[in-house]
């Protein structure tokens, strides 16, 4: 096997998903060779190809992404978070989880929602509301999250990041995640997100998952939720139809933007 190829397993054994811009930084050719490189390894079925990448072949237990920017797949972000904004109505009181796909979603919130209150854990996605005339904004508490695949986001998690949760009935929960596979289900690299993720579960009669594509199919080492706890998931059009397939067949209802 080429030592350029070893080199791409090695990036993926280690971190699940990579992009061809990474590994063509990296390894110092072009997006070009990488793309044939991956397509090599593929027939191989040493990887699977991603849009914009690849991924290891088997789950990978990870804090997703640890050396990709947190933009990664901000393309998609935005498409799920579109079809994630469309589904909140008026009047109704929604959680959002700390998370760059959760505040792409805040930020596409329509100007014309009224009477809404968002719950949130991250500074960020309150301040990106804090204009929003039809919005009240709900702040968790909480210790304030450092270091992590995003050191800027500003979470919010345990101790006393679960009390106010557990004062909310909420109408709808949108959540972010590390990883989505068929017979383990939802999954986060961090345990003390995972314990604020659940109880924004226990907290609303709703709970969608708001996740890319190059989440599907990996496994984190904390779990958040099984499938059949989840109403819906929204992805993009990147996501395997295989992987889309089996998490249907499990039970899980998935739309992609």
């Amino acid at each position: 096997m080429p030592p350029r190829h070893e080199r791409i397993l090695e990036m993926l054994a280690d971190k699940g998903v990579v992009e061809v811009t990474t590994l063509s930084d990296a390894l110092g050719v072009s997006a070009v060779t990488i793309r044939a490189d991956l397509d090599a390894l593929e027939k191989r079925r040493l990887i699977r190809r991603v849009r914009g990448g690849a991924m290891a072949l088997r789950p990978a237990r990870f804090e997703r992404l640890l050396d990709l920017p947190s933009q990664s797949f901000s393309e998609e972000k935005e498409r799920i978070a579109e079809v994630a904004a469309s589904l909140v109505r008026d009047g109704e009181t929604i959680i959002l989880d700390s998370g760059t796909t959760t505040l792409a979603l805040a930020q596409a919130l329509p100007k014309t929602l009224t009477d809404v209150v968002v719950v949130t854990n991250n500074l960020d996605i309150a301040g990106a509301l804090q204009s929003h005339e039809g919005i009240t904004v709900i702040v968790t508490g909480g210790r304030l999250k450092r270091g992590g695949r995003n050191a800027n986001s500003r979470s919010l998690i345990s101790p006393f990041g679960t009390h106010l949760l557990r004062e909310i009935n909420a109408d709808a929960a949108f959540l972010c995640c590390a990883g989505i596979e068929a017979t383990r289900g939802f999954t986060n690299g961090n345990w003390e997100e995972a314990e604020i993720k659940q109880a924004m579960i226990a907290s609303a009669l709703r709970i969608i998952v708001v996740a890319d594509h190059g989440k599907i199919g990996h496994v984190g080492s904390a779990r958040i939720a099984s499938l059949d706890q989840v109403d819906l998931l929204v992805t993009d059009s990147g996501a395997p139809a295989a992987d889309v397939q089996a998490l249907e067949q499990a039970g899980l209802r998935v739309v992609v933007a």
